[in-house]
């Protein structure tokens, strides 16, 4: 545990932000704030007790003192001494319950004092107000809240036409998602604009297997490995990947779900086009899981195997649903989830899920949602603060920071980093996929249900006058 007082300096333990690593910025974990925080307050809540039971033996110190006051005649000297040194005893105890009782009230402070912090950061970022008139925000890493990451999740929170761009939906239309701000209110707006006409396409439609390839091949299982799956994936619309693995104790298997495809209408059948983001934001991603748990079983998997989840972008929101799926958990013992350049501040997974999350500073689309990611010991996010060339217009796409390359690069960084909260992650993800090696690889086609065609008009037309025909 990282603290800013040393043993011996008087002071009491407070938790640290974890120092940048290189190009990387990290919040959660082991090493996270909150886990800190929270292995202080166990702390001193034992320390507590151990306050009690001193106090207990500073009242029987001064008892036997006192005792002791009937005999001091019997032989002065020896009597005294002992009279004193009872006394002092008793003191000592005191003094040692006053200074445990002080670091309970200090590390009890410190708690309140990082608590209001981050309320009032809150605020003032849901309120738009992150100018210097306002104060410093110390938000997530000692660092003003001003990268387009933020900018966008605040945007977002309280009404973002740049979520109206990622769903595809006319500008004139933007600021009906933006709702009355708040952390839910992405999802609600999403579901309102649904009912819309004209926007029945951001209604969730049953999604199937279409088809299947199997085949066998080496797999790379680290961070950045899977990732470039995802990239690989990504290249042909509709497509998931499930992977076999040997985990070291036995079979393990590996979900890989790709980004946004945007080479069709979001009305059309496949389920990762814009309107599969609308299902991933604010319908839990219900049937694209459905899917998966199906594509699952069609791939051998059996029950109560362990899985891991691997997304990019959209296929990052699918992934993270998966961890708070009641169904498909019952189903599959999913135990990592890894995404990348994905709005999931919103979705909080089981416990016992692990899961790593990495956003670059200049990627607005992790802040999509208006929520930033829970800081908690399972729970690592880390951001890439590497610089990045601007491509030509033709290239630009969702910008420089969104580039699965570039995430790839930065899940390398991670995989030699030795911050205690990624050393923790990657071991986890480790403890699932094993060190990779050969695999079965079986990639699905999945496709969503057509929008149902419109009613023909049954309504009685006026005939024309005219000549009639003679019946044959």
């Amino acid at each position: 545990m990282a603290e800013s007082s040393p043993a011996g300096a008087g002071g009491a333990p407070r938790p640290a932000a974890p120092a940048a690593d290189g190009m990387l910025q990290i919040r959660g974990g082991v090493g996270g704030l909150t886990f800190q925080f929270e292995e202080l307050l166990a702390g001193a809540a034992a320390l507590d007790t151990v306050v009690g039971q001193l106090g207990s033996l500073e009242s029987e110190a001064d008892a036997v003192r006192r005792a002791l006051f009937a005999y001091q005649s019997d032989a002065y000297a020896s009597g005294t001494r002992a009279v004193i040194a009872a006394g002092e005893a008793a003191r000592a105890v005191g003094r040692v319950r006053a200074d445990l009782e002080r670091l309970c009230r200090d590390v009890s402070a410190s708690h309140r004092e990082y608590e209001f912090t981050e309320a009032r950061n809150s605020l003032l970022l849901r309120m738009g107000r992150i100018g210097p008139a306002f104060g410093p925000l110390w938000g997530r890493f000692g660092m003003p809240a001003l990268t387009v990451r933020d900018i966008a999740e605040d945007g977002a929170a309280r009404a973002s036409g740049r979520m109206a761009i990622l769903l595809g939906v006319p500008g004139a239309l933007a600021g009906a998602l933006g709702g009355s701000g708040g952390p839910p209110g992405v999802g609600d707006a999403v579901r309102g604009l649904g009912t819309a006409s004209g926007f029945e396409f951001l209604r969730p439609r049953p999604v199937r297997i279409a088809g299947a390839e199997t085949r066998t091949e080496d797999v790379d299982a680290s961070p950045a490995g899977l990732l470039l799956r995802a990239e690989a994936v990504g290249g042909r619309s509709g497509e998931i990947e499930v992977l076999q693995l040997d985990g070291g104790s036995g079979r393990a298997w590996v979900v890989v779900i790709p980004g946004t495809q945007l080479d069709g209408l979001p009305a059309g059948t496949n389920p990762f086009d814009s309107g599969g983001i609308a299902e991933g934001l604010a319908y839990g991603s219900a049937e694209t899981a459905a899917a998966i748990r199906q594509a699952l079983r069609e791939a051998g998997a059996k029950a109560g195997e362990p899985l891991a989840a691997v997304g990019y972008s959209q296929g990052g929101i699918h992934a993270m649903n998966l961890s708070q799926d009641k169904a498909f958990l019952a189903e599959y013992d999913l135990k990592f989830v890894l995404t990348a350049g994905s709005p999931v501040g919103g979705i909080t997974p089981e416990p016992g899920i692990s899961s790593l999350h990495l956003e670059h500073e200049q990627d607005w689309v992790p802040g999509a949602d208006g929520q930033s990611n829970a800081d908690t010991k399972d729970r690592v996010t880390v951001t890439l603060t590497n610089p990045l060339d601007v491509p030509p217009l033709a290239d630009f796409g969702l910008g420089p920071g969104h580039r699965l390359g570039n995430y790839a690069f930065g899940a390398e960084a991670v995989a030699v980093s030795k911050d205690p909260s990624l050393q923790a992650s990657t071991v986890a993800l480790a403890a699932v996929v094993g060190s990779g090696g050969a695999a079965t690889v079986t990639r699905f086609s999945l496709r969503r249900e057509a929008m149902p065609a419109q009613k023909a008009d049954r309504r009685p037309q006026a005939r024309r006058a005219g000549p009639r025909k003679a019946a044959a």
